[in-house]
């Protein structure tokens, strides 16, 4: 990219500490057009406005690369999010692009169900976004036309399940989506739990009448979680693609993961805040509030936390997501839309966190020393960016990249309280934990979308992606060049 020196600025943000997934330097950011165009001092008397950031830290926008917005449930409960109040939620947390999912449901054409996640995106999302696609009926039109098609558009990236009887495919058809994935340069995302392990115990449960919303994670064992993440990584050594096994939840999984990568296999792995920070024993709650904790996979047991935050830490973990699936607890479409006495296998699954992603790990993890911030900057933005084919347009600060940034107060105290959160939420499962650390200022491509928690741009600002020609099949390069002994944080 062309820069000229004496060019004038549309904005400089200037005096912070500027962190990306290999360095930390004292300069300011000049941004013309939306895009990084210097990085050096004295930048404040070429810029036509100026940000002073002393004394905080300015990471790259987060790119969370595992949300659900305006999406039906099998059960055919809508999410409480559209593509406005999740982006505003987004950008009030640091973030500045979401990757949601385009679900299929079985009998519909890839085509149409991409083509109606348009129409919900649009005029709506105040960050950018791209989307994965969910492919939950691989026929042959599917595998032989709509799926290689679409990839060649730049939706370089699809979701498969192991589970639920609306989206779960066989082990045969995961194998020809692999092998797709492999030969098209995309990556398949699964979602590892034992289907038949879930229905066994689910019913032993409620045949003993044990229905509380607790059983929840009982069925859900982390046995089945196991197994399924060992034969989805089995499959994919068969097919030889690469594979991501998303929101990985107990300690079992994660060291089926981590002997695979040992093996020189691609496997990349993610992780989520409520793996992280919540407990089987959230579930227990009186009541029916257990409800406002249930998803799938469940929260499980401190000794899980402490090997996700190992695996952070060491690399075998790449990504961390917020997997915000927002159902409200309160009214017809959300938790309690059965009434306070369903099954627990009647209550729809998912917790909201796009907000809150980004303070967690910051506060839980790089304030308390369990991941240092460069290592923070490449789980939340760079590794996602470069994995879904974004960067580096997208998750680092770099010349030529994206003005999409984030300003940190790390000293700041924050009680997480819903009312302070920018979703359509009712609730957050994060209600009075204290963090330390919150992004005071979110600008993407050059503009300031959220200021002191207040978010200062209007829907149908963010770019959709495609429509900007910036998702690549280049995540290939970086897939590729894992190491056998587990993810590793690249700089080129």
């Amino acid at each position: 990219m062309e820069i000229d020196p004496n060019e004038r600025l549309d904005l400089a943000v200037c005096g912070g500490t500027v962190v990306t997934a290999t360095d930390t330097m004292r300069c300011d950011i000049g941004i013309h057009e939306g895009r990084i165009v210097q990085l050096a001092n004295g930048l404040a008397k070429r810029a036509e406005q100026v940000i002073n950031v002393e004394g905080k830290l300015v990471l790259p926008g987060g790119v969370d690369a595992h949300c659900h917005l305006d999406q039906q449930s099998p059960s055919g409960l809508r999410h409480a999010d559209d593509f406005f109040s999740g982006t505003r939620s987004a950008a009030g947390g640091g973030t500045t692009t979401i990757i949601p999912f385009a679900n299929q449901k079985k009998g519909a054409t890839l085509r149409s169900i991409v083509e109606d996640y348009r129409l919900r995106a649009l005029n709506r999302a105040v960050v950018d976004y791209a989307f994965h696609i969910i492919v939950s009926d691989p026929n042959d039109q599917v595998i032989g036309q709509e799926l290689p098609s679409l990839i060649g558009e730049g939706y370089t990236s699809f979701k498969v399940f192991m589970t639920y009887d609306a989206l779960r495919i066989t082990d045969l058809q995961m194998l020809t989506l692999l092998s797709l994935a492999s030969r098209e340069g995309a990556l398949l995302m699964v979602h590892a739990e034992n289907h038949d392990c879930i229905e066994w115990l689910t019913d032993a449960l409620k045949s003993a009448g044990k229905t509380e919303p607790k059983f929840h994670g009982v069925a859900h064992s982390a046995v089945g979680e196991t197994e399924a993440t060992f034969r989805a990584i089995s499959l994919a050594e068969v097919s030889g693609a690469s594979l991501m096994v998303v929101h990985v939840s107990s300690a079992r999984a994660l060291e089926e993961i981590e002997r695979a990568q040992a093996r020189g296999l691609r496997v990349f792995a993610e992780t989520c805040p409520q793996y992280l920070v919540l407990t089987q024993d959230n579930l227990c709650n009186c009541g029916f509030e257990g409800a406002k904790f249930v998803c799938s996979p469940p929260p499980r047991s401190v000794s899980d936390q402490r090997a996700l935050w190992r695996g952070l830490a060491s690399g075998s973990l790449h990504i961390f997501s917020s997997d915000h699936a927002p159902y409200r607890y309160e009214g017809a479409t959300g938790k309690k839309s059965g009434g306070e006495h369903v099954p627990f296998d009647r209550i729809v699954n998912g917790v909201p966190g796009l907000e809150t992603r980004l303070p967690i790990l910051f506060s839980e993890g790089v304030q308390k020393g369990r991941i240092d911030i460069q290592q923070f900057v490449a789980l939340t933005a760079t590794n996602p960016a470069r994995l879904y084919g974004l960067y580096p347009r997208k998750g680092t600060i770099a010349i030529g990249s994206d003005a999409d940034l984030a300003v940190w107060d790390p000293g700041l105290e924050v009680e997480i309280k819903h009312e302070i959160l920018h979703d359509a939420m009712d609730y957050t499962p994060y209600e009075g934990m204290k963090v330390r650390g919150w992004p005071m200022i979110t600008i993407s491509r050059g503009e300031v979308v959220c200021r002191n928690g207040e978010v200062t741009s209007s829907a149908g600002r963010g770019h959709f992606l495609l429509d900007d020609r910036i998702v690549t099949r280049g995540a290939g390069k970086f897939r590729n060049r894992l190491s056998p002994s587990g993810g590793q944080y690249y700089s080129t």
